[in-house]
Parts: structure tokens; sequence; C-alpha cells
């Protein structure tokens, strides 16, 4: 396949275990696949979000998240990316998250990379996650969610990725925690219908409760079929 930046509307929206499932999902298809994160902050040792990817794939650590090639920056400080390395006296490069990406795929068909926050989270002073993908012509997965004031926050999100010419191949639809139904069913249809509207197909695949010990995989099949 290829490379896919899976990012969200907003930090803790669930990109994380999105991105675990999804990596499962092409596993059951037999698609050699592994997951990669640009940028960990908020922790110390070993990326968290690698940790959750490999629990959700059933995976144990692999060699190349040891030698740091599935995760090239980790920060202590729980900030934006560039924040947390200007805390450490560091300036995130680019060109080594791309590096280690390059490096994963040389064995790997498959790389589904977290981004951090959203579209609009600062890499550096130069540099946002929303130019690093289309730098790199990456296709985007979306994750939303069914709280209230998702609508807005996806829309802008989809328009940000029409306006620079980037690819949505869909949205994962986080319905976790849903404090109203009515709410999260009336966005899904708005989020689909612009979605429409700015020329992407309407490709969202629902996300409930995930049991982390022993996950249910939604069928992402309408976001990973050919167009």
């Amino acid at each position: 396949m290829k490379q896919i930046v899976i990012t969200g509307i907003d930090t803790d929206i669930g990109k994380t275990i999105a991105t675990g499932l999804m990596a499962n999902y092409l596993i059951q298809k037999n698609i050699p696949v592994i997951t990669q994160k640009m940028v960990q902050t908020g922790c110390d040792d070993m990326a968290e979000d690698i940790l959750l990817h490999r629990k959700l794939m059933g995976s144990p650590l692999l060699k190349e998240d040891q030698t740091g090639l599935t995760c090239p920056y980790v920060f202590k400080y729980a900030a934006s990316p560039h924040l947390a390395a200007e805390m450490e006296g560091q300036a995130i490069d680019p060109g080594k998250i791309f590096s280690a990406t390059r490096k994963l795929a040389e064995n790997h068909s498959t790389i589904l990379i977290e981004g951090a926050g959203g579209l609009f989270v600062p890499l550096n002073q130069t540099m946002m996650i929303v130019d690093y993908i289309k730098t790199h012509a990456y296709p985007v997965i979306l994750v939303s969610s069914s709280k209230l004031g998702s609508i807005n926050h996806t829309l802008l999100s989809i328009e940000a990725l029409k306006t620079r010419g980037i690819e949505l191949m869909g949205i994962v639809y986080n319905r976790y925690p849903e404090d109203d139904p009515f709410i999260g069913n009336d966005s899904i249809q708005q989020i689909a219908s612009y979605m429409i509207k700015s020329g992407y197909r309407d490709r969202i695949v629902q996300m409930g409760k995930i049991d982390l010990e022993q996950p249910t995989v939604p069928d992402f099949d309408s976001i990973f079929e050919p167009a």
C-alpha cells in the first residue's frame, strides 16, 4: 500500500486507538504494516502511543521500536511538539522523521503514521503537521468525534486538506464517550455531506468504546478499499 498519516480534529480524540485498530485490521488482511508516531510528548521513555499500538495489534515490541525508528522524537513535557522540544533545548528536524519513515518502508509495505494533536500543531517554528503532510504528499485518515463542537473542527480540517490538495481517505468517527446521540447522529450526517461537497467520498467508519484487552476491530473496508 503506502504511507498514511492518521491525524485528528483535536488532541485526545482517539487517534492512537484508531491507528492501532487499523493496523490490526490490515494484519488480518495479510498486509505487512507497521505504525509510527511522529513525535511523542509527555513521556520520558518508550513512546506510550507506540506501546498502545502494539497492544491493539496483538504484537510485542518490535526491533524498530527499540531503535527509535517508530518514534524519532520523545519529549518529557506534555505540550505541543515545538514547545516540548524547546523545553529540552532542541528543535525538531522534520528530515529525521522522514528518514525514519523511509527506513521503515524498506521492510513494510504500509506505514500508518500517527501525528500529534491536529493538523495545525507546530512541529517547529516554521513547519506545522499539515505542512509536513503536504510536503510528502501523504494521504490522510482523519479522526473525528461525536462531541459537541466536532462539526466545526471536522469541517475546518476537511477544508484545510482540500485547500492544500491533500487526499482524505476517510474519517474514523469516534462515538466514545457520547453524551448526546442526537448530536452524534446529526454531526455524522453533516460531516458526510461536507466531505461530498469538498470532492471527497463520504467514507466514514464509526468507532465505539474499545476494550483494550480484547479489542473489537471495526470494519475499515470502506476506507482502505480502492477508489
